[in-house]
């Protein structure tokens, strides 16, 4: 384990405290995100990220920035699927453009919360028993099967364990009331719509989290590592969700290249148990390697997906359909034009 300076603990949570209220008020304001605004945001979360990183090779060393590149890379390549879910729950709810990006906020701060809770319990695990490992591996080659099948998945935002308990715990109204989680009925709290999005939201983090949590550990088990670098890939998903929300269908290669890196990791997940529990003399997959193989396939699928057509019709990554309501001319205008958005029509019944 990295004997971590305190002080670059509290660099890192300083970073991401003043990063997030920068973001919340400089969004404070109800607004549809252009692509423009969400590409300076996605290059400012990423300059950050690698910013850090260099911060972990001069005080960690390079086997450590090496470690956490990778860890940072994998998991924004994984993040990809969120991005996918993202437009399914959306489009469930009809949520009002202008609100995406306020659900997202407080969306990414409960991943944080959760993710956080998951890598602490998978590095203490590792650290006790190595023999984990091989049923991580197999977690993700059964996610490369997913990935990799024709058959598309169903996926009902609305009947997700988390909403169903919000429902159960509050009461939550058929209409939006702006950018509120909360109204008062008759006296009574009650929540909107809005807020059972977010619940949609943390709870596909969660399913995201049985791929992603194993992934990371193969690429290190340190704690400090595996959570900064999580970290940093989350807090980039809302402006790369804006970038990319109108041109994820044409993505049409990259289950491939996700599987293709899933694979990866689970084999580097068993060299790594096997090297530990059955004999030194089997190799292990360095950081650098992994770092190679995984921006490569990653830019490869985007390379193809670019310039190749879509060899059948595939589903979105996860098999989560892609249509996302498209805001009328009006509804933009008022989103960019005052500060809170007029009221929103009530949410059809599912």
């Amino acid at each position: 384990m990295l004997e971590v300076p305190l002080w670059l603990w509290v660099a890192f949570a300083a970073t991401v405290v003043v990063s997030l209220a920068v973001d919340l008020l400089a969004h404070r304001s109800a607004h549809v995100i252009g692509f423009k605004e969400a590409a300076a945001w996605s290059g400012l979360w990423v300059g950050l990220a690698l910013v850090f990183g260099a911060v972990v090779f001069l005080v960690l060393g390079t086997t450590a920035g090496t470690e956490y590149t990778t860890a940072w890379l994998l998991e924004k390549s994984l993040s990809v699927d969120n991005l996918f879910v993202f437009a399914v729950i959306f489009g469930y709810f009809k949520v009002p453009r202008a609100y995406q990006h306020r659900v997202l906020f407080f969306g990414v701060i409960g991943a944080l919360v959760f993710r956080g809770i998951f890598l602490s319990l998978g590095v203490a695990v590792v650290s006790r028993f190595t023999a984990v490992l091989y049923a991580f591996a197999a977690v993700l080659f059964y996610s490369t099967y997913k990935l990799l099948r024709e058959e598309e998945e169903t996926f009902d935002p609305g009947n997700s364990f988390a909403v169903r308990m919000l429902r159960r715990i509050i009461p939550v109204r058929d209409e939006y009331a702006g950018a509120k989680f909360f109204v008062r009925e008759a006296g009574k709290l009650v929540a909107t719509p809005l807020l059972a999005v977010v619940a949609a939201i943390e709870a596909a983090d969660l399913i995201f989290a049985v791929d992603s949590v194993p992934a990371v550990l193969a690429v290190s088990d340190d704690a400090f590592i595996v959570y900064t670098s999580n970290a940093f890939a989350i807090l980039g998903l809302r402006a790369l969700y804006f970038m990319l929300s109108g041109l994820l269908d044409r993505f049409h290669y990259l289950n491939t290249g996700l599987a293709v890196i899933l694979s990866f990791i689970g084999i580097k997940l068993i060299l790594q148990a096997s090297h530990k529990m059955i004999s030194p003399a089997i190799p292990e997959i360095p950081s650098p390697v992994s770092l190679a193989v995984i921006a490569a396939v990653l830019a490869l699928s985007i390379l193809f997906s670019l310039r190749l057509p879509a060899p059948n019709h595939q589903p979105g990554v996860g098999g989560a359909e892609t249509e996302q309501t498209t805001a009328s001319e009006d509804d933009r205008q008022a989103g960019t034009e005052r500060d809170e958005p007029p009221d929103d029509p009530p949410r059809p019944s599912h």
